[in-house]
């Protein structure tokens, strides 16, 4: 297997061993909190000291694999991980607990951006959108695959196999690494920005933590305002500091460049719309429909197979459109397919709910594909760790913002609506709320030169060929009218 299809399937081993296990203890939880002794709702805490373990060490990846090499750090942050999921299998009490998935966040806070730099470092620009393609896809069947298999595990084995499964993959994932990646390290690493890492390590904290606790239901929204407030304030402190160094962690320069702009903006608004699904869906099928768990998963799982059949056309689609085109439109395309979940009803059939959910998932993951792809399109090599970590960053807040606003849409309706228990008439409003926060990041895609990403996408390419057919049409035409004109002068 050539190296532009190995790396990426490394990198996405362990992604999706993070993305899944993320989300397959939320099925678990009330196995696990009847073992050790605890309540289910406490053990929620498990949870959210995952996000805010991941939200503290995320700034400090991009300086990490700087100064230690890419590759050990990949590999490092799969070991600490596998390490908190062994913690997790052993617990007996909820600080046990708690404790692992702190490990484990600061393992998973390496993981991703660690290894998306290892790609952007390994695989030529012009191979890229391929690559991120096989990457793309633990994020979005991960997060599908996991309440079901969740429910499978603890219904027929035990919950301590949730955790367990992960070691096989992770010491997988660590074999590979250190075999196939090349040992790459910056020659001159920047001083690292402690007083930044501070802030900007509260800030994301105090945001991340206060959106994702909000979804939960296990702090009132006052406490939750208070955490997003305090965590506005330190970033905003973060951002004037940053002006003044020369090596933030996170580096808002970089949006200066117009691909990486709309990445990380529009790609924001996107991702709080499409991030609000595995949240909403689920509950629509289980409290609104009355489905199980398991069948509940079954469902929600045709949006992975869709996930799954576009990695083969990605690059095609880009190339042939080009990126600006692209995005833009398949930004309202996607929204429309997320929209359409405000029709489902107890009496629309299954069928026809996986139907949209196999083809609003193939536009998805296409645009997610296109939109981690193109942040890259300016970037030089000397600010790629730096680049790595701010996407990594967006992608987190943007993920949790979009649990925070489905929760508080449902929430809103039922208050509008007077009622106390939740039923499938209180969902359509937020998936249309979510879906119109998505369709809005086509205006930030629509900003991006024509010709952006062409490099990457291999558009130019199409473009000088398109470029010479039409030259050579020209050349025969004209020769064809001189061959007339001469014709008529002999007649």
């Amino acid at each position: 297997m050539n190296k532009e299809r190995l790396i990426p399937l490394i990198v996405a081993t362990a992604l999706f061993m993070e993305n899944m296990d993320s989300t397959v203890i939320a099925t678990s939880l009330p196995a696990i909190a009847a073992d050790i002794g605890t309540s289910p709702l406490t053990l929620k805490l498990a949870i959210t000291s995952y996000l805010l373990s991941l939200a503290v060490f995320i700034p400090a990846s991009g300086w990490t694999a700087d100064r230690f090499g890419a590759r050990l750090v990949f590999s490092g942050a799969v070991a600490v991980f596998m390490l908190g999921s062994i913690g997790c299998a052993l617990s007996g009490s909820v600080t046990d607990f708690v404790i692992a998935r702190i490990l484990q966040g600061i393992g998973g806070a390496m993981m991703t951006p660690v290894g998306r730099l290892v790609l952007l470092r390994s695989i030529d620009k012009s191979a890229l959108v391929n690559a991120m393609a096989w990457v793309t896809v633990p994020a979005l069947v991960g997060p599908v695959i996991g309440p079901p298999l969740g429910g499978f595990i603890t219904t027929y084995f035990s919950w301590h196999w949730i955790f367990l499964i992960n070691i096989p993959i992770g010491l997988l994932g660590i074999f590979m690494a250190l075999r196939y990646i090349d040992p790459i390290k910056s020659e001159d690493p920047e001083r690292f920005d402690l007083y930044g890492m501070m802030l900007a390590g509260i800030g994301l904290a105090g945001i991340a933590f206060g959106l994702s606790v909000a979804g939960l239901n296990l702090l009132p929204w006052s406490m939750v305002a208070l955490l997003v407030t305090i965590g506005s304030i330190s970033m905003t402190l973060y951002v004037i500091h940053a002006r003044r160094t020369a090596s933030p962690v996170l580096d808002f320069g970089l949006l200066r460049l117009p691909t990486m702009r709309a990445s990380i903006l529009g790609g924001f608004l996107f991702r709080l719309g499409i991030g609000a699904l595995p949240f909403l869906l689920p509950l629509l099928m289980q409290v609104g429909f009355g489905l199980s768990p398991f069948r509940s998963g079954l469902v929600t799982f045709a949006s992975a197979v869709g996930a799954m059949g576009m990695k083969t056309l990605a690059a095609r689609i880009i190339r042939t459109f080009g990126f600006r085109n692209m995005m833009t439109i398949n930004a309202v395309v996607s929204s429309v397919f997320l929209g359409a979940c405000a029709l489902f009803t107890v009496t629309t059939p299954l069928l026809l709910i996986m139907i949209i959910l196999v083809v609003g998932g193939f536009f998805r993951s296409l645009q997610f594909t296109a939109i981690n792809t193109v942040a890259y399109a300016e970037i030089e090599p000397a600010q790629m760790s730096r680049a790595t970590t701010l996407v990594s960053v967006n992608q987190q807040l943007a993920l949790s913002a979009g649990v925070a606003v489905g929760a508080f849409s449902v929430e809103s309706t039922m208050l509008m609506r007077h009622v106390q228990e939740l039923s499938a008439e209180d969902f359509a409003p937020a998936f249309l709320v979510v879906s119109i926060i998505s369709a809005v990041s086509a205006w930030f895609f629509r900003q991006m030169p024509d010709d952006a990403g062409h490099e990457i996408s291999g558009r130019t390419a199409v473009e000088i060929s398109s470029r010479k057919g039409a030259a050579n049409a020209a050349v025969k035409v004209a020769s064809e009218e001189t061959q007339n004109a001469r014709d008529q002068r002999l007649g």
